[in-house]
């Protein structure tokens, strides 16, 4: 009686996992009722005479994750599948997933600094709304410029403070100012200091990292002369909220990082989440040396990007 059930349910397997017939078929086909098949059905999986295998890229990009998190000594990683490994596609699948992320992890209470740029302001543009109270929203770095390239500063916070339903903190001076002195004076400013201190007590940091090639951003807002591109460029790898630094984390430009404006990158290291989006054969150096700065202790990245820090 019991090898008559094993061969029902075996053929019951076939004819619905290899024939593609549908339950009701099979009932009409062996003369069994439709519940009959379906607690057939049930039973060889139960058996292990019928093993499901899912063929799933979020499969791949957990055990990759892992890698990551491992090597690099990360609280999280989370990896944007892109179908494509070209630059655009990886930011739009960034966005996509660094927005996710945010709505995942913000809470009532929580102040959120963030840079600006391409990358984030990918994903300021697919926040959904979660309303938060007593939530803020800061600017980590000074966003003003007069150059013809959009930072996108204003907007991407604009854009974080409209999803989570929170006021904007903004940082409305420049970036780099021509002298330490000057810098310093501002500094001095109760209203400026407020919104930097604010931005040091941020509990969640979000910001992405940018490249030392002539086509940098920074270096085409006309922040930096001639001479100060070519000493970063002899050391520098990256930069984090205009600040730069060398393979291994390190502030390469000790006088232009004393006149920009925004957090320190020290203080990135305090975060309860300091979340690096960022990702692109061009950024994979720079996003290296953020981790080796511990700068980051959760990374969202492409696929290919993740291969290649492995």
């Amino acid at each position: 009686m019991e090898q008559d059930k094993q061969r029902l349910c075996i053929d019951v397997a076939r004819l619905y996992y290899k024939s593609d017939y549908s339950q009701q078929q099979i009932a009409t086909q062996l003369g069994i009722s439709r519940p009959t098949v379906s607690r057939l059905l049930q039973y060889a999986k139960e058996q292990g005479y019928v093993k499901i295998q899912i063929a799933d890229p979020i499969d791949d990009m957990s055990d990759l994750e892992e890698h990551l998190i491992e090597k690099y000594g990360l609280q999280e990683v989370r990896i944007a599948y892109s179908p494509l490994n070209a630059s655009e596609e990886i930011k739009k699948q960034l966005g996509v997933k660094g927005a996710e992320y945010l709505n995942d992890i913000t809470k009532d209470g929580d102040i959120i600094g963030i840079s600006w740029g391409t990358t984030m302001y990918k994903v300021a543009c697919q926040l959904k709304t979660k309303p938060l109270k007593g939530a803020q929203i800061v600017q980590l770095k000074g966003g003003v410029t007069h150059s013809k390239s959009n930072t996108y500063a204003d907007e991407i916070v604009e854009r974080f403070a409209n999803a989570f339903s929170t006021i904007a903190r903004y940082l409305p001076l420049p970036v780099i100012f021509e002298s330490k002195e000057i810098k310093e004076m501002v500094d001095q400013d109760r209203h400026m200091n407020r919104i930097m201190e604010l931005g040091k007590q941020a509990n969640i940091a979000m910001f992405t990292v940018g490249s030392v090639k002539d086509d940098a951003l920074l270096f085409r807002l006309g922040y930096i002369s001639p001479a100060d591109k070519i000493k970063i460029q002899r050391t520098g790898i990256g930069d984090i909220c205009s600040r730069f630094f060398d393979a291994k984390g390190t502030i390469c430009n000790q006088e232009l990082d004393d006149r920009t404006v925004g957090i320190k990158l020290e203080e990135l290291r305090k975060k309860e989440r300091s979340i690096l989006v960022a990702g692109g054969e061009r950024k994979i150096e720079g996003i290296k040396a953020a981790l080796a700065g511990k700068y980051a202790n959760v990374l969202i990245t492409d696929q290919y990007t993740g291969r290649a820090l492995l």
